[in-house]
């Protein structure tokens, strides 16, 4: 069985929940509070796991690996089910940048560590660090807007008929878009693959408010 470090909020582990459900793959979630007492996280159990302090962090018996495109790469090499990644070189390529431009250039800049130390330290008002987040959302979902486009005609989803980890990834990261209320109207491209990814089971069973440790 493996093993799912995981809250149920984190855009990232949201990625690994939903590649593991792609996969079919049976797994337990281990909840780690990212707030709560000042953030699970950082207590001495699980940093030993995990020195980064950060979730998701996948045990696949007894084996530790962080970082969600790294989990999700691993799990479709190792694992059978419905693969997340194109065989065709160019086109894996293609998905690999569309997440890493999500895992690389949104993602960090709006990540809840993030956000705290603009809060805290940095002492930036909630308007402004409102504003901080919708910039960084709206330059990466121009360019992915871009580079979906062309696909439209092709498929329901990012690259076409065959769903990819870019799907996967544009999914999480759209929800956090909304959870923050960006104005999402001049992305139609990516609000259709959403909602078509939104349809299917293994997205639908992976989302936040889904998962056993939901503080709705």
């Amino acid at each position: 069985m493996l093993k799912l470090y995981s809250y149920w909020r984190s855009t990232a582990a949201y990625r690994v929940r939903t590649a593991l459900n792609i996969k079919r793959l049976s797994y337990s979630i281990i909840p780690i509070h990212l707030v709560k007492d000042g953030g699970e996280q950082h207590k001495p159990e699980y940093a030993e796991k995990n020195p980064q302090e950060l979730v998701p962090l996948l045990d696949d018996n007894g084996k530790l690996l962080s970082q969600s495109m790294a989990i999700c790469e691993y799990i479709d090499e190792v694992y059978d089910g419905p693969k997340l990644l194109p065989s065709e070189p160019f086109l894996r390529a293609k998905v690999r940048s569309v997440c890493q431009i999500i895992a690389c250039d949104i993602h960090p800049l709006d990540n809840l560590r993030v956000l705290q130390y603009l809060k805290g330290e940095l002492q930036v008002s909630d308007e402004q660090k409102s504003t901080w987040y919708a910039h960084w959302i709206l330059e990466g979902f121009k360019a992915l807007e871009s580079m979906l486009a062309e696909y439209k005609a092709k498929g329901p989803f990012c690259f076409g008929d065959e769903l990819t980890l870019a799907d996967v990834f544009l999914v999480s990261q759209m929800y956090n878009a909304r959870r923050f209320e960006v104005d999402l109207s001049d992305f139609p491209r990516l609000v259709e693959v959403e909602q078509h990814c939104l349809t299917l089971n293994a997205f639908s069973d992976a989302k936040p408010e889904a998962q056993p440790d939901a503080t709705l």
